[in-house]
């Protein structure tokens, strides 16, 4: 049966990573199965923290973009201005997330003189495009699923990004709004969900971040791949590809490159964008690290390649986040059949599920020592190929975006 379902949140296609990537994903999925679909999202800007090609030109209007599918399903994106913070704090972050808030307010009174959509999915963060999901739905009765990728508030205070504890109290009574004008709230990991139920009293539903195992898969030989993004065959390559923000210990890594200088075969490479970036390379570059490499986010065409091309992946999370947020760029790691070293620490979510399965090599998280120490036993170690196999058959039994997205169709919509 051909659905109405409208989308809201700031992070969206065409963005490479986080939770633009999933998001994007999930919709086009949907459009493509014969739905009328639409999106009320932003411009592209994670993780370079700028507006991004070519939206450039049109970041303080609204835009609306339309996709038809063979399915007859059709995706409209209604993209609207967001102020975005060239170095994002606590402070810039609660600024932009209003900014979005204000100008998809406007963009959503409009559909309230429209046909309804008969379902409606905000994506948090930000957690006030669930204020903005909760208030068309008791304009226009319609069915509200709230899914929750990161628990913004939990982690913003935890983290030190907002000290105020009445500001904090203000923000949990609007998130409290939202869950009540939701049929539905699902979440990402088992942890989050205990934490919500916790808080909601109610339940959760587990919609977990996927991976597309048709186009992400592993590549046998990677010898070829070294060469071509320009590197030696015989290189171990050692990558970190994500967002680089301040806050993210990723000094550690170079910290390791330091520590690896006699093994001259061992290259570290740092791909992605973000606020912090120009500071990693500056640190580098003062300490000459002749091993490191910054590389700019691949396009998607060439991601798999890319992925495939590294010998060992790092997944770097700070040790208050390892329950809050499960990595996203870890599921495509793991449809590639990666080895991955992750930072996690006993009795989070994510240490259970890497454990579990045998799918990763553990650490402790924000422990430079640990870090060094977990990468040369990796470039030391000729024999991952259990930890890949793992790892991928993990993907393709778990993460599989149809088998995700059928469950999202059939039980939440």
């Amino acid at each position: 049966m051909k659905k109405r379902i409208l989308y809201i949140g700031y992070n969206f296609s065409p963005e490479l990573t986080g939770i633009g990537k999933y998001s994007g994903e999930m919709m086009e999925w949907l459009a493509q199965s014969g739905h009328d679909c639409s999106v009320i999202t932003s411009y592209p800007y994670y993780p370079q923290w700028e507006v991004q090609k070519p939206y450039v030109k049109n970041r303080y209007w609204f835009l609306k973009e339309t996709t038809n599918y063979p399915s007859g399903g059709r995706l409209t994106v209604y993209r609207c201005p967001m102020y975005v913070p060239k170095k994002p704090s606590g402070l810039t972050r609660i600024l932009s997330d209003f900014s979005f808030f204000a100008s998809a307010l406007l963009q959503i009174m409009t559909f309230c003189c429209k046909k309804k959509y008969t379902y409606v999915i905000s994506v948090a963060p930000t957690f006030l495009a669930g204020v903005l999901g909760a208030f068309y739905k008791k304009v226009k009765k319609a069915k509200h699923l709230h899914h929750i990728q990161d628990l913004q508030i939990e982690a913003a205070a935890e983290l030190g990004m907002i000290k105020s504890a009445t500001l904090v109290k203000l923000l949990f009574r609007v998130e409290n709004f939202v869950f009540k004008n939701s049929q539905n709230i699902s979440s990402i990991s088992d942890a989050m969900i205990k934490r919500i139920s916790k808080k909601t009293k109610r339940e959760v539903t587990f919609l977990p971040n996927w991976a597309d195992t048709d186009f992400f898969y592993p590549i046998p030989n990677n010898a070829n791949l070294k060469v071509k993004f320009g590197f030696e065959a015989d290189d171990t390559t050692v990558l970190y590809s994500g967002g680089i923000g301040e806050k993210q210990g990723l000094e550690n890594i170079l910290y390791a490159a330091q520590a690896l200088l006699g093994q001259p075969k061992v290259k570290l490479i740092i791909c992605g964008s973000g606020p912090y970036k120009e500071v990693l390379k500056k640190k580098a570059q003062d300490m000459q690290l002749q091993n490191v490499h910054f590389m700019p986010l691949q396009p998607k065409e060439a991601f798999n390649e890319f992925l495939n091309m590294a010998d060992i992946h790092l997944v770097i999370q700070k040790k208050n986040a390892s329950d809050l947020v499960m990595p996203s760029k870890l599921t495509t790691i793991l449809a590639v059949g990666g080895a991955a070293l992750v930072t996690a620490n006993e009795g989070t979510d994510l240490y259970s599920i890497v454990s579990k399965h045998d799918m990763g090599y553990l650490i402790e998280a924000e422990n430079r020592d640990a870090l060094t120490a977990g990468i040369i036993d990796l470039t030391q170690n000729k024999n991952l190929c259990c930890i890949k196999n793992n790892a991928h058959n993990y993907a393709k039994k778990y993460l599989d975006i149809n088998t995700i997205m059928k469950s999202l169709d059939k039980n939440l919509l």
